[in-house]
């Protein structure tokens, strides 16, 4: 399996893409602006189609691509459901924004809740709920891969912001204790900006939130 990081759309969210050129898929995890034209050639060159969009929470700088994407792709979408109106009807969020930013909305297949688990590349993932940042933010862990994909709850010694409509200082700090301080320590977190980090790293020295 291999693991694409790639920074797309107005403010380089990361997108990672997940190929398995042996069965022939591919599994995209967040969708920036742009991330199409980023990702067509790679999975061409993998020689994988992509069959799931999984979607970390309902910002804007993580949908933006996702329309595009499931209209030159079969993939079927997956979010949790507390972002359904961020994520289905993205007038909204332009409206609490005070910007048009071009965001066209889609229609998840399937919305996951906490204990969830989804099957692709030959893994299974768990969901866990991690609200704070956003109502609906969900992380994708795969104990095989020692790999947790987290969405914007967590960043290398800092955390997703909690000013934004539907944020909660306390709620994300529970949730990081809870759900990702509860990681095994060799955990790569992934997050939704900038570089990955680990479980240890962040209960070591994250300065906003301590075990």
């Amino acid at each position: 399996m291999k693991l694409h990081v790639i920074p797309a759309g107005m403010i380089q969210t990361n997108a990672y893409l997940l190929t398995d050129s042996a069965r022939k898929e591919a599994v995209l995890i967040d969708a920036p602006g742009t991330i199409w034209s980023k990702i067509e050639s790679r999975l061409t060159d993998d020689g994988v189609e992509l069959t799931q969009l999984w979607i970390t929470h309902g910002h804007w700088d993580h949908t933006q691509g996702a329309a595009e994407v499931l209209r030159q792709t079969r993939a079927e979408a997956i979010a949790h459901q507390a972002d359904q109106v961020l994520i289905e009807t993205p007038e909204v969020m332009e409206g609490l924004m005070g910007e048009r930013l071009g965001l066209e909305g889609i229609s998840v297949n399937r919305w996951v809740k906490a204990g969830d688990t989804l099957q692709a590349l030959g893994h299974t993932f768990e969901v866990r709920h991690v609200p704070g940042h956003c109502p609906g933010n969900v992380l994708f862990w795969c104990p095989e891969l020692q790999a947790a994909f987290v969405g914007d709850a967590i960043f290398q010694s800092s955390i997703g912001r909690t000013d934004l409509p539907g944020g909660s200082f306390e709620e994300l700090e529970r949730s990081i204790r809870e759900q990702i301080y509860t990681l095994p320590d060799d955990t790569l977190l992934y997050p939704g900006h900038g570089a990955s980090t680990t479980v240890a790293a962040e209960k070591k020295g994250n300065p906003h939130v301590r075990p």
